[in-house]
């Protein structure tokens, strides 16, 4: 469920903003003068988030070489990869 809430509200009514982000797992969208200002979310959710796409990257990387002829790894090579990855 997407959820939109004023600017004004954020000041007023921090820990409602931060019920809603942390319950639904998904970002509020704040605001200002009618318009898209701010997205809050939880840091779970954000640390989460960033972790796909970081992975996605790295899956889209190893297809490109894939597809180029190079770069062929067995499964417990990116294994190991996937985990020096995602550590740093």
């Amino acid at each position: 469920m997407l959820h939109t809430e004023p600017a004004t509200r954020l000041r007023t009514d921090y820990n409602r903003i931060a019920y809603l982000a942390w319950k639904s797992g998904n970002p509020v969208y704040i605001t200002k003068n009618g318009r898209l200002d701010l997205i809050a979310m939880n840091a779970n959710a954000f640390e989460n988030r960033h972790l796909v796409i970081k992975l996605s990257s790295i899956v889209l990387e190893s297809e490109i070489e894939r597809l180029k002829g190079t770069g062929a790894y067995g499964p417990e090579e990116v294994e190991n990869m996937l985990k020096a990855n995602a550590r740093s």
